[in-house]
């Protein structure tokens, strides 16, 4: 028998995710998703456990922790990748919808019913919102009603303006209007709200500019300097004998003790690399919150940010190594 993984998480987390599902298009069943994840996450558990036990000496509940929460981790880019498609979605659905008006309102003021004139407007820069224009073409042949239609067109996009759109449709139909001059309007309305966005957006670009060179340029080369600073350090203090030091007089700074730096070259170079790994992936969301409102959409940038630091902090690394090995050689 079957294995029904949403029952294993209750009645309300199969609903949520079904929903998320709906909303970012997929065809796949909550229960398949479900399944995915889980399975993911053990594996991510079990494996992540053993290599930090095993291979890298780790505490076996320290080990566990970090099994546990790698396990986190993949749930949570599943989610991303899932909130990411659901807000592609809407930014399309929100591109295309001044059109999709202007279209109507043409079919409308040559003398078609509203309900058709919505339903005959299919263009290929529509792409899957064709299906939608399809299934609602369907839907009112078979005798539903309007309101409930365009109610369950609204459900699947997260979108404020399609869902304001259609109020104002279906308040326009209720109580009578222009529908072809109402059309016209809210399509307008929209466009000189994107124009108004894309004007916000040019006047943050500034500040997107030096949080990126700030977390992808200024963070990582200053960990990779100090990271050589360690190393020379560690380089210099490994020539020099503890006990040659006893002898320097000590008269007024008795509180002053030499001894070698606690901290190792390559806990440090772990240290930055789980900094800089951190920080670019912030930084993904921050400019992305700024440029777009949208924090989510930042997933996109984020492994491109979190791979240019790191190259950056490696590159930086070896060009001032060489630097220094050269100084020191002439």
């Amino acid at each position: 028998m079957a294995v029904v993984f949403e029952r294993l998480l209750g009645r309300g987390v199969s609903q949520f995710v079904s929903e998320e599902l709906d909303l970012a298009g997929m065809k796949i069943s909550a229960n398949t998703l479900i399944e995915m994840a889980m399975i993911g996450a053990l594996i991510s558990i079990i494996g992540v456990s053993l290599i930090l036990a095993l291979y890298m000496g780790f505490n076996p509940i320290l080990a566990f922790v970090g099994g546990i929460m790698s396990s986190g981790i993949i749930v949570l880019v599943i989610y991303a990748m899932l909130e990411f498609r659901i807000e592609q979605r809407k930014s399309f659905v929100e591109n295309i919808l001044p059109l999709y008006l202007d279209l109507t309102a043409a079919n409308v003021r040559s003398g078609l019913a509203l309900t058709n004139a919505m339903t005959v407007v299919e263009r290929p820069e529509f792409k899957k919102f064709n299906d939608d224009i399809k299934l609602m073409g369907k839907q009112l042949y078979s005798g539903e009603s309007m309101e409930r239609v365009l109610t369950q067109l609204t459900s699947r996009y997260r979108s404020q303006e399609l869902k304001r759109t259609i109020r104002m449709i279906l308040e326009a139909e209720r109580y009578g209007g222009g529908m072809t001059d109402l059309l016209k309007q809210i399509a307008k309305d929209l466009r000189n709200e994107h124009i108004i966005q894309k004007e916000v957006s040019g006047q943050l670009f500034m500040y997107t500019i030096f949080i990126a060179f700030a977390a992808l340029a200024a963070a990582p080369v200053l960990f990779a300097m100090t990271s050589q600073m360690i190393g020379i350090t560690l380089s210099i203090w490994s020539k020099i004998s503890i006990g040659s030091l006893s002898s320097i007089p000590s008269t007024g700074i008795s509180f002053l003790k030499f001894s070698t730096p606690q901290i190792t070259l390559a806990g440090y170079q772990d240290f930055a690399l789980g900094s800089i790994i951190v920080i670019s992936g912030m930084c993904s969301f921050i400019i992305s919150a700024i440029s777009s409102g949208r924090m989510i959409r930042g997933v996109r940038y984020l492994p491109l940010f979190m791979l240019f630091g790191i190259i950056v902090y490696f590159v930086v690394g070896l060009v001032v190594g060489n630097i220094f090995s050269t100084i020191a050689g002439g």
